[in-house]
Formats: C-alpha cells, structure tokens, sequence
C-alpha cells in the first residue's frame, strides 16, 4: 500500500530560557493509505508533539517528515464545539474557515451528519447533546472538509469509560466506513489494540520507537475485538514495552 505518513530519523528540540528540552528523538516510522495507527507511550513523552510534526504545524529539528501532499483533518481531545452555534453551524465551521462554504460541500457535510445519527440534533446546541454524540458530532466536523488523514489526539479521554467505549466504537465505524486513514495518540493500551492495525510504541522523552507492531484480528469492531483471546495477549506486551 502506499505510504502516505513517512518520519525518517526526525528529532524535535524546544527551546526556552531555562534552555533545550529534546521532546521526540530519531523517530522512524510509516503510515499507509487506509491504516488506522495508533501511538501509544507514557504520559509526558511528546505524542502530541508528532501530531503537530505530522500535521506541518511544527518543523523537525532534525530529519523530514513526508506526508504525500495529504490533507490532514485534526481531532482534539475534548470536542471544543463552540457553544453559540448549532451543531449544524459547528460542522460548517470548518468550511468556513478554508473558504470553502458552498453549497455542495455543506450539503456533503449534512449528509455526514445524518448518515452518522445527526438527523434530528442539528438545530441543536451542544449543550442539548451528550458527551458521546458531542464527540461524533466533532468528528463529523472533521470530516466536513474531506481530509485525507485524521489525527486523533486522545479523542476519548474526556468520556467516563462507558461513553468512551461506545463512542470508541461509533469513531471507528464512521472512519473505516469513509475510508480514511486515521492516526491515533493515546495512552489508552487496551483503546490502541480495540482499534489499530499497526502500534507504535514510544519510549519516554525523548520519545524513541521502541516497537512497531502490525495487528492482524479477524474481528473489526473495538468491542468484538475485545472478546478475543488475543486481546490480553497484545496487552500484556504492549504494558511490558512500556513499562521497561
């Protein structure tokens, strides 16, 4: 498959005054056309930092990060729909913003957001909605403009585990539905083996590749994946090459 996501030996220095902090070093890794990535490592490590390098919001100190002329679509931790706007006006955002608000493009956008269980909330406020059907319809937003890559910067860990279980499920489906290739940051290991087809694992900082693992379930969905055997399997290597 094609690769669309390349870091070929890309470090990241910041500077302050109190001086130089190497937030990710000599990274190396792939992400093809149509893979769901995840990116697991410990708290603090600069996970966030590699969104931000895959995206071309921050330059690599060092090394080069190829991304194919891709448009990325990026997806917060906490769903940060503006609370004076319908749901409606916050998935046109978006387009309002790349000066791209046409009528087709707010009709694909609306087609979205019925076709994903938006239907009846559109009028609605934020405020009207849960946490789960805020997070959909921020992800529905994301995809408004049609991006190639979404970046998925710990888009759950605002929900109680319930909510984020199911929402977990319903992100993933809507992503694999649409084709999209998907990189997801977390710390979540049992939320990277439900959804990934390639794990990355980082050291921490400076963050470093301690592994890359290629997952191969014969279940799709997040929670069906769950039930499998080999889910603690995965587990348990995944918590030992973070914990070493």
């Amino acid at each position: 498959m094609k690769e669309v996501l390349q870091f070929e030996n890309v470090s990241m220095h910041y500077h302050t005054k109190q001086g130089e902090t190497v937030a990710v070093q000599n990274l190396n890794f792939s992400v093809s056309e149509g893979e769901f990535a995840a990116v697991i490592g410990p708290s603090g490590c600069g996970k966030t930092t590699l969104l931000s390098l895959a995206a071309g919001l921050l330059k690599p100190t060092e090394g080069e990060v190829k991304n194919s002329g891709v448009r990325f679509g990026y997806m917060l931790q906490k769903d940060e729909l503006f609370p004076w706007r319908t749901i409606e006006k916050n998935i046109f955002l978006p387009l309002e913003i790349q000066k791209t608000d046409t009528a087709e493009h707010r009709a694909r956008a609306l087609a979205l957001a019925e076709k994903y269980g938006l239907k009846d909330f559109l009028k609605s406020y934020p405020s009207a909605l849960s946490g789960g059907m805020r997070q959909r319809a921020a992800l529905i937003r994301t995809l408004a403009v049609d991006p190639d890559v979404l970046l998925l910067d710990e888009p759950f860990s605002a929900l109680d585990y319930q909510t984020r279980l199911s929402v977990c499920d319903d992100v993933y489906k809507i992503i694999r539905s649409e084709h999209k290739t998907a990189v997801l940051i977390t710390h979540d290991i049992s939320e990277a083996v439900s959804v990934a087809d390639k794990i990355v694992v980082l050291s921490r900082r400076p963050a470093r590749v301690v592994s890359t693992h290629t997952l191969a379930f014969p279940e799709k969905e997040p929670l069906k994946r769950r039930e499998n055997k080999e889910f603690s399997t995965w587990f348990e290597l995944l918590w030992r090459e973070l914990n070493t």
